[in-house]
């Protein structure tokens, strides 16, 4: 029970932006938190205890965004940067510049991060073989080892796999 807990943990956790959502949450409650904090830590009051309020609830739901839609993820990437930047100026310091750092690297893992896919199956019986793999079958070349490295080294890189990403990137 116990270890299928954690293996459907670890897959819902890699089929996402897991982390950078997290450091956008943190980051979110970080700059959110501060204006609510006593006055002795505060810089400044006033005013500008609403933007940052504001833009810290707005990054937490980029966040959860990136957690719970990961199709979502560039835009939310990118629109948590550029608030954690613009926290920068109007939320004293970005939350003393914790939560400037912590937006604008969970912004850039969001907008980074590709979903897994999965390894290429083998091909058919009935499929038609690659001319590399027909060579390598018949022995052409030398017939020794260093002749089959050289050619499994000049082989040209598999194609890319598909994936279930909806905006159509490619790992």
């Amino acid at each position: 029970m116990l270890l299928s807990r954690r293996r459907r943990w670890q897959r819902w956790r890699r089929s996402r932006p897991f982390w950078g959502g997290l450091l956008a949450i943190l980051a979110g409650a970080w700059i959110c938190v501060l204006p609510l904090a006593p006055l002795k830590i505060m810089l400044q009051q006033g005013v500008a205890g609403i933007p940052s309020v504001l833009m810290g609830i707005v990054m937490i739901v980029l966040g959860l965004t990136a957690w719970f839609s990961p199709a979502q993820r560039t835009l939310a990437g990118v629109l948590t940067t550029l608030i954690a930047t613009a926290a920068l100026v109007l939320s004293n310091l970005g939350g003393f510049l914790i939560g400037t750092l912590l937006g604008i690297l969970g912004g850039g893992l969001m907008f980074a991060w590709q979903p897994y896919a999965a390894p290429r199956a083998a091909p058919r019986a009935g499929e038609p073989k690659s001319a590399e793999e027909s060579a390598a079958e018949s022995g052409s070349g030398t017939g020794n080892a260093e002749s089959a490295v050289v050619a499994a080294a000049a082989a040209a890189p598999p194609p890319p796999t598909s994936h279930h990403d909806p905006q159509g990137a490619q790992p």
